[in-house]
């Protein structure tokens, strides 16, 4: 599928064709390319012979900045780095996050167990990752093949319901673009079922995000930044 902004490519992906313009929304703002719903004025998911293609249009300012640091990049379901032009592009420092939003750790352990069941694509397939985000209680799924499409779908989910303050979950393991996509969106946790890299581990800490990782339906470990994890019955503030 390609993602075009005012008629023009800007990336060629490899996604599950499954809630598009999620996908659309959450790649530009994971990418800098937008900074909140309203900066796409028009998005179309339009069928071509050679597969998707995801039009948008950006407001007059966005376009400009577009235009001004306009790269092509191709990006198939694997490390999310392919198609980078330059060394310095995957380690720009993360957006920093500096929510004082709390959440019960039982209450992660308990998404978990939701996120396992609400995962119907790959009850069918056993071969695509989920991304949710959990906030006061409700649970926004979204799945896809690669993990960071994943991410980048429940992302512009979220940002199209205008939803906040809330946790990240995944089902993969956690590399520093998940980190990165994640303090682009903003949420103050981000946890997974799998390890962490050991870049993802700094970045997180130095976006000042809650790194949680291993995390089972009986508990997790916690990287960095313990303190928004709540324990013995304290409720989830914002």
């Amino acid at each position: 599928m390609a993602l075009t902004y005012d008629r023009v490519s800007f990336a060629v992906m490899m996604a599950t064709p499954q809630n598009l313009e999620d996908f659309a929304r959450g790649f530009s703002l994971s990418e800098g390319i937008i900074g909140r719903a309203e900066d796409i004025i028009a998005l179309d998911i339009v069928e071509v012979e050679a597969g998707i293609e995801c039009r948008m249009a950006l407001t007059p300012a966005r376009r400009e900045r577009l235009d001004a640091r306009r790269r092509k990049i191709a990006g198939p379901a694997g490390c999310g780095l392919c198609g980078i032009d330059s060394l310095a592009e995957p380690i720009r420092p993360a957006k920093p996050v500096g929510s004082k939003y709390q959440i019960g750790g039982h209450d992660i352990s308990k998404a978990f167990t939701l996120l396992s069941r609400a995962q119907s694509l790959n009850r069918e397939t056993r071969a695509v990752h989920a991304a949710a985000f959990l906030s006061g209680g409700n649970l926004l799924v979204r799945e896809d093949v690669g993990r960071h499409n994943a991410l980048d779908k429940v992302i512009g989910a979220a940002i199209a319901q205008s939803a906040a303050h809330g946790a990240i979950l995944l089902t993969s393991r956690v590399s520093i673009e998940l980190v990165q996509k994640t303090a682009a969106f903003g949420a103050p946790i981000l946890a997974a079922i799998s390890v962490p890299s050991a870049r993802a581990v700094r970045e997180a800490e130095a976006a000042g995000i809650t790194l949680i990782a291993v995390a089972r339906d009986d508990g997790f470990e916690i990287f960095t930044h313990p303190e928004r994890i709540l324990w013995e019955g304290k409720s989830e503030v914002a």
